[in-house]
């Protein structure tokens, strides 16, 4: 099913790895009884994916004298969810010029999202630029080290990304979300040896610390499907998040999709607010043949608030309607899909080919 293409890949490690620091901001001064900022309603259009709407709420915001480094940068969001990068860096920099003399949470969490638009408009340099700013400031920003790292290895230059990557595990060496991400990123450029290297390393040097879920997951992307089994079945999958979404998918690996069904059915009759749960359900449905059942598992994920992975769900849906043999249906969900993502080539192909049935 749907895959994130390396060119949307920046874009969603920033959307998993930035801390909200602008919750606050956002929700301050809105009494049970006041109709929220325009701001407010702008980031809630952008969560929506409709952007359009959002640049102009944060019109209206600008025109009522709004925080206007948060009206900046909630136009540079939406600017950056229509792909039109050009219009969100001057947004983004201008939000960056309207900050105080001191340095906020707010401007690093600016300055990681001007990268990611630098990085898609093929401004590569700008990109590892405003990463190094990051940390000029801030040299324990681990993040900032791994995003670096990526962009580097996506132009070729395996040495310094590897570098960068090692200075990002230095600062943490048990942040085993970390670990796997760059596992993932060297993997996906040709780099799966190298990135087995990381998690070796993390299962030698913290084995007596290490739970059994982080033996048990990083087991899983070693390929030692059966240690990871071994590991996660003794935690508790009904009720556990993390236990039952990777042991599903250990159990997938090993071609038992109806026992990894089991497993994410349990733990939706506990807990339906976890779209990814309900992902693997449905492509577990999928393998199995049963579409009816899949296109339930990911229709319930979207109607899940901001699960945070809806263009997956979307496609996945879209993918379900074609193996239904509904191309007609699919057809018009992927018109809707392409107006949301614009810069999916893929989806563009796959649309041309659902015209012609």
């Amino acid at each position: 099913m749907k895959k994130d293409k390396r060119k949307n890949g920046f874009l969603n490690k920033i959307r998993r790895i930035l801390l909200p620091v602008l919750a606050g901001a956002l929700t301050a001064g809105c009494g049970a009884d006041e109709q929220p900022s325009y701001i407010q309603q702008g980031m809630e259009a952008v969560q929506s994916l409709e952007y359009e709407q959002a640049l102009s709420l944060f019109q209206d915001a600008q025109s009522e004298g709004e925080d206007e480094q948060l009206v900046y940068r909630g136009m540079g969001l939406a600017y950056m969810g229509l792909t039109e990068y050009e219009d969100a860096i001057g947004c983004l920099e201008a939000a960056l010029h309207c900050g105080g003399s001191s340095v906020e949470d707010v401007d690093f969490d600016i300055n990681y999202y001007l990268a990611t638009a630098y990085y898609k408009n093929g401004q590569t340099q700008e990109a590892l630029d405003a990463y190094s700013a990051i940390l000029a400031l801030r040299p324990r920003e681990k993040n900032a080290y791994y995003l670096r790292g990526c962009v580097k290895l996506s132009q070729g230059d395996f040495e310094a990304a590897q570098a960068d990557f090692t200075a990002a595990v230095a600062l943490d060496d048990r942040d085993y979300d970390q670990m796997i991400r760059i596992y993932m990123a060297l993997d996906e450029y040709g780099y799966k040896d190298a990135g087995m290297v990381y998690l070796q390393d993390a299962l030698t040097e913290n084995e007596k610390s290490i739970s059994d879920y982080d033996m048990g997951r990083i087991c899983y992307y070693m390929g030692d499907y059966e240690n990871a089994r071994n590991y996660l079945t003794k935690l508790k999958t009904a009720t556990d998040y993390g236990a039952a979404l990777y042991l599903g998918r250990t159990y997938e690996a090993l071609g038992d999709y109806n026992y990894a069904s089991d497993i994410y059915e349990g733990f939706t009759e506990n807990d339906q607010t976890k779209a990814e749960i309900y992902n693997q359900l449905g492509l577990c449905k999928m393998k199995m043949n049963e579409y009816d059942a899949a296109l339930a598992a990911f229709q319930t994920a979207m109607n899940i608030e901001d699960n945070g992975m809806m263009q997956t769900l979307k496609f996945n849906e879209i993918v379900t309607y074609e193996y239904m043999h509904d191309y007609k249906t699919a057809a018009t969900l992927m018109s809707s899909y392409l107006r949301s993502y614009p810069d999916d080539a893929a989806a563009a192909r796959e649309y041309e080919f659902l015209k012609t049935r």
